[in-house]
């Protein structure tokens, strides 16, 4: 069944349930910037020094020989319904942002960040911490690479700690292959899945330059990506950064090594509402790769 849809600009929706949060890739940047120029994003400025000289920016380049980690095991709590919130374009390619209401109090019918599909992690022997899916958006090609090949594109589900900061990525690298069909892209409003017959959403996805339009649906589904990527039950690990300007580091990094496959049609659909945002790879430092 074809879920309700609208799209509309957020300035007009008015409320904040409307809208959603305004947790968003480039929502604080205070200088323009592009990734053509990312080599030199901390000069732009100030409040982008950490650009050039953080210690944990990422993406860094991602080797076989690094192993898996053994460290940080992935507890999912991602419930198997779909999730409420609006698909748009991050300005760069597709992106979703979930509902949840940050005045929610106990007792009262609403979710509050605590209540969104999350995950479990070991960040160190004694601390274990629970992050929150707040929204996912792709990059176009990917950010990381992996024994120098760069996939097409790549997916960042993006979490966040209890109190709304930017904690932690699960990425999953994306590419094309003969006969696979993803089901994680394949409920989206793309031309791809209409021809499927397997999109939940009617419309058609916002292109770059379409940055106020949105799609509102009840229900996204995100367990595909992660059942597509076998549950990370292979990953890379380390301590990284926001990948764009302000490049705020802190923002533990869990990269899959099994590759979120789509079909031809899927890719093309994927691209053609992209633009290139990929940063370049950074030397690592201290990231603590897979400890």
């Amino acid at each position: 069944m074809i879920a309700q849809y609208l799209i509309i600009p957020c300035l007009l929706a008015g409320a904040v349930s409307a809208c959603g949060p305004t947790i968003r890739k480039r929502a604080t940047a205070a200088v323009a910037w592009t990734y053509v120029e990312s080599y030199d994003w901390g000069g732009l400025d100030a409040s982008y020094e950490l650009c050039q000289t953080g210690t944990m920016q990422a993406p860094i380049q991602l080797r076989t020989d690094q192993g898996s980690s053994n460290a940080q095991a992935i507890t999912f709590n991602y419930p198997a319904e779909g999730v409420a919130g609006h698909y748009y374009n991050w300005g760069y390619g597709a992106a979703f942002q979930l509902s949840y209401d940050a005045g929610c109090t106990e007792g009262v019918a609403c979710t509050n960040i605590t209540g969104l599909p999350s995950f479990t992690f070991a960040e160190t022997d004694t601390l274990n911490e629970t992050v929150y899916l707040i929204s996912w958006h792709v990059h176009a090609p990917a950010d990381h690479t992996v024994q120098g090949h760069r996939p097409k594109a790549e997916l960042h589900f993006v979490h966040v700690d209890a109190n709304g900061r930017e904690r932690a990525v699960l990425s999953m690298m994306v590419d094309p292959e003969l006969k696979s069909y993803s089901d994680f892209f394949g409920q989206m409003p793309f031309p791809s899945s209409r021809a499927a017959g397997t999109n939940r959403t009617a419309g058609n996805f916002p292109n770059f330059n379409q940055t106020d339009a949105e799609i509102h649906t009840r229900n996204m589904y995100p367990i595909p990506a992660l059942e597509e990527a076998r549950q990370f039950n292979e990953f890379w690990t380390y301590r990284g950064s926001l990948t764009s300007p302000p490049c705020t580091e802190g923002v533990r990094f869990f990269v899959a090594k099994n590759v979120l496959s789509v079909s031809n049609a899927q890719m093309q659909d994927i691209l053609r509402i992209s633009r290139f945002s990929s940063r370049k790879e950074q030397d690592i430092w201290m990231h603590y790769v897979n400890l």
